[in-house]
């Protein structure tokens, strides 16, 4: 599977997408956190070509579905998909950005290459492993001095896909976490202290000791922080690169997923990184605003160009399958419409 792509034939001229951007009013989005850095170089690298600018909020992936049903923004973000039901309600469309991975940072001096597993991590987020030293965690840590140190876990204040996708792993590695907290991006967490935004979660963990957080990796590497490795499906330790990413990515059912929700969490495969996720912008299917709504379809289309994944890959995002990018621009010109007519052509 290609997760590398460049412009081909189903992909809009420049001359034919960009005609009369400059004129474009600026775009307006809000939501997850997760992509915000993506978002947010791609905003500056297509106001340079284009003239039209993106206003981008990351508010969380709760705030970003409130904003879009509400209209008060021209898309929504969303990490964690929203369900069929509450789409058909809002008359959206639903469709993936780009691919990323969540994982584990912690604040421990002097430790080298933590390895954690998901039973592990259900265990520290329930309280019942209190200390680095703890049995568990040496078991998976053979060779290695481990502090004893009380371990601070700290978890999304806010309503936030990051949260879905992390309990999402959580409870697909841990029955008891699955049956007494779930996954969704809002759960009653049983310990530990919130902080708000992947931002939040990454400046509290840098500045506690002993501290464990969960964010997208673009953040633990901006912030310099240590992330553990991780033992995967097939029962290997993992660390958190590319490769890892793509495995897990490339394991994905993107054909048998209804609105483009496809799970990539602890999918088989030897190198498979098991806290793997797409991103989704949410889009309304009736905009009140055609010309408006056009525009973020198409900055959206440049952004799957082989410019725009240069900029994700960058940052160390994987960039969709060129199958499910042809799925994704069949979508904006057969179920975004304004008055009956197609606001954006394929």
């Amino acid at each position: 599977m290609k997760f590398t792509r460049i412009l081909g034939a189903a992909a809009l001229s420049f001359g034919a997408v960009f005609s009369g951007a400059a004129f474009a009013a600026d775009i307006n989005g809000a939501g997850a956190s997760f992509p915000a850095p993506v978002y947010q170089a791609w905003a500056a690298a297509y106001k340079e070509k284009t003239g039209t600018g993106l206003n981008y909020q990351s508010i969380g992936s709760g705030g970003g579905q409130n904003q879009i049903v509400n209209r008060t923004v021209d898309f929504g973000a969303s990490d964690a998909p929203m369900k069929d039901d509450k789409l058909e309600a809002a008359t959206l469309l639903q469709f993936p950005t780009v691919i990323g991975s969540v994982v584990a940072i912690v604040n421990l001096d002097g430790i080298e290459g933590l390895v954690l597993n998901g039973a592990v991590l259900a265990d520290i987020y329930q309280g019942k492993i209190t200390k680095w030293n703890d049995a568990k965690i040496e078991a998976l840590n053979k060779g290695k001095k481990l502090p004893d140190l009380a371990i601070v876990p700290v978890y999304r204040s806010d309503s936030s896909g990051t949260s879905f996708v992390f309990t999402s792993y959580l409870a697909a590695t841990s029955e008891d976490w699955k049956s007494n907290v779930g996954a969704a991006t809002s759960v009653q967490w049983p310990t530990g202290a919130g902080a708000k935004g992947n931002e939040g979660i990454a400046g509290t963990v840098k500045n506690t000791k002993g501290a464990i957080g969960y964010v997208e990796f673009i953040y633990a590497a901006a912030n310099k922080l240590a992330t553990t490795d991780l033992v995967n499906k097939a029962g290997k330790v993992v660390k958190p690169e590319t490769k890892a990413f793509v495995e897990a990515a490339a394991a994905a059912d993107w054909k048998g997923a209804k609105n483009f929700a496809a799970s990539m969490i602890n999918t088989p495969g030897e190198g498979a990184w098991p806290i793997t996720s797409a991103t989704y912008i949410l889009l309304p299917k009736n905009p009140t605003n055609a010309a408006q709504s056009a525009e973020a379809i198409k900055f959206f289309d440049w952004a799957f160009g082989a410019e725009g994944d240069a900029i994700a890959e960058k940052l160390h995002y994987i960039a969709l399958p060129d199958s499910v990018v042809e799925e994704v621009r069949k979508a904006w010109a057969s179920e975004v419409k304004a008055d009956g007519k197609a606001v954006w052509t394929n």
